[in-house]
């Protein structure tokens, strides 16, 4: 059995000084990702000595995660560096000599397809037929002059009326089917792809958003996430530089790997058990016993703390914040988490001997001609394959090998998840043979895939305004505990971080990296005096 214990400050760290123990601030950290490490190097660069990362898992990085498959380099989670002007997680990359810029101009048409500024998409129906160039482009203008017209919601005010229910996805299919029924040039078969081609383009756009489907997220909102300006870019040999770059300057024994955190108890809250071992630590300083702040690992062991920074996920928020704090958190923030939105969105690498697509393509977008009138984007379990919005070309082969990257989203993602490689790999070959017409594409060699949604540790890929939130929770979410009257006098014994807290870059890298560096600024500002 474990017996538990009350950490006490060992004079043989080289990070403790009899300073510290009068004046420095004791900070923890939980959880090693964007938003953590960028806590935690700005906090020690700015003078701050006693600082400890606690990471549930045995690696750092969170939602980045790198995975070298032969020369290869696959990203699980995050991808690409969006935009560049103001980007720190750009600047970081630039100023190291990491970056390939995959799009021209200030922004990116194809969105998700960003691996490659050369070759053509190629949307292919399930009855194994290309739809004319033409017609997807005369489509895909249609339906990026309506993604436009939800932007104006938020950036210009504009009311929500009832019939679009406030939801992005219910407003953009009827304005599109409108649109595109009412053309006087298109035949009716025409039309009928086109009709098709609206849930192909949403299912991207989930994917995009990592909802379950794009009726979920809110169009009064949806304007206010912001797009840095400036082209797309990767990282050939890894996202994951951007992590160690940001650890190298964090000395090895502030990060504590397989470190879970059970329970935060914040408000000088103590719990008997913790009074009572702390009554037979003879070890623990007078001023330990009465911290405002203790965190609770999963092995039994309490860190006492004066200010704590949460980078967990809206994800384990949803599913822990119950437990996680002790006392509860107040019903306003507990609204906020329930309010904003986070779902899944899964890749699929599949690894060939040779390609079997052409050389000008540079994805395949599944259409599904039965959907051409359909409202929900929901699936039986059996048939969570029609989910799987497209498959993009890596590019180049000389560098990936024959790779495709297939993108999946939503609840649908989470029953792939559940399957095993041998049932993916077979799946998507069949869906490939049957949207090519090509009937002897043979089994990948190998397969690679992520499972954000099930990891207890995530729990979702990235956030979103669902329906019925708005720009306002981000806020309360970010907002430090206990809450004060003025953020001058708050004593921010527990502070939130992550991309979710950011409200207008969530759901990206430099939104995690802006909103950890948030948190230490307000700490750095607190400290000034003793800092200087």
């Amino acid at each position: 059995m474990q017996s538990c214990e009350i950490s006490a400050d060992s004079t043989d760290d080289p990070l403790s000084s009899g300073l510290r123990r009068k004046r420095q601030p004791r900070i923890v950290v939980i959880g090693a990702g964007l938003a953590g490490l960028s806590a935690a190097k700005a906090l020690l660069e700015s003078g701050f000595t006693d600082v400890t990362i606690l990471e549930a898992t045995d690696r750092i990085g969170g939602r980045v995660q790198s995975v070298k498959l032969g020369h290869a380099t696959f990203e699980l989670g995050a991808t690409w560096i969006h935009g560049s002007h103001g980007n720190p997680v750009y600047h970081l990359a630039e100023d190291n000599g990491l970056l390939e810029e995959t799009t021209d101009g200030e922004r990116s048409v194809g969105r998700i397809s960003l691996y490659s500024k050369n070759g053509v998409a190629y949307h292919l129906t399930n009855n194994g037929q290309r739809i004319p160039k033409d017609v997807v482009e005369e489509f895909s203008d249609l339906y990026n002059e309506v993604y436009n017209l939800t932007q104006e919601f938020f950036q210009r005010g504009k009311p929500v009326n009832a019939e679009s229910q406030n939801s992005v996805g219910v407003f953009t299919r009827d304005v599109v089917r409108k649109r595109v029924k009412a053309d006087p040039d298109d035949t009716e078969a025409i039309k009928r792809l086109k009709l098709a081609m609206i849930q192909q383009y949403l299912k991207v756009e989930s994917c995009e958003s990592s909802s379950h489907s794009m009726d979920e997220v809110s169009l009064s909102e949806f304007g206010e996430w912001t797009e840095i300006p400036g082209a797309h870019h990767i990282i050939p040999c890894g996202f994951i530089k951007i992590v160690e770059i940001l650890a190298r300057s964090i000395p090895e024994s502030v990060i504590q790997l397989r470190k879970p955190v059970k329970c935060i108890h914040w408000n000088q809250s103590v719990s008997k058990e913790i009074e009572r071992v702390a009554d037979h630590n003879s070890d623990l300083p007078e001023e330990d016993k009465g911290s405002d702040v203790f965190v609770e690992c999963e092995d039994c062991e309490f860190i006492p703390a004066d200010h704590v920074i949460v980078t967990v996920s809206l994800g384990v928020l949803k599913k822990r914040h119950e437990s996680l704090f002790h006392p509860r958190l107040p019903e306003e923030k507990v609204m906020a988490i329930e309010k904003l939105g986070i779902n899944t969105t899964d890749k699929i690498f599949l690894e060939f001997e040779e390609p079997f697509w052409s050389s000008e393509c540079n994805s395949i977008q599944f259409v599904w001609e039965d959907e051409a009138e359909s409202e929900s984007l929901t699936y039986p379990e059996e048939l969570w394959y029609k989910k799987i919005c497209s498959f993009d070309v890596l590019y180049p082969p000389e560098r990936y090998g024959y790779v495709l990257s297939g993108w999946i989203c939503g609840e649908e993602a989470l029953i792939m998840e559940k399957c095993d490689d041998e049932t993916v790999a077979e799946t998507c070959t069949e869906m490939l043979r049957k949207f090519t017409g090509n009937p002897n594409i043979p089994k990948p060699r190998r397969i690679l895939r992520s499972s954000w949604g099930s990891n207890p540790n995530f729990r979702g890929s990235y956030s979103y305004t669902q329906v019925g939130s708005s720009g306002a929770d981000v806020e309360k979410l970010a907002k430090p505990l206990p809450y004060a009257e003025s953020s001058k006098t708050a004593p921010m014994q527990v502070m939130f971080s992550g991309e979710a807290t950011h409200r207008k870059y969530y759901s990206t890298t430099h939104g995690a990296v802006l909103s950890g560096q948030r948190e230490a600024a307000h700490l750095i500002e607190m400290y000034q005096d003793l800092l200087q």
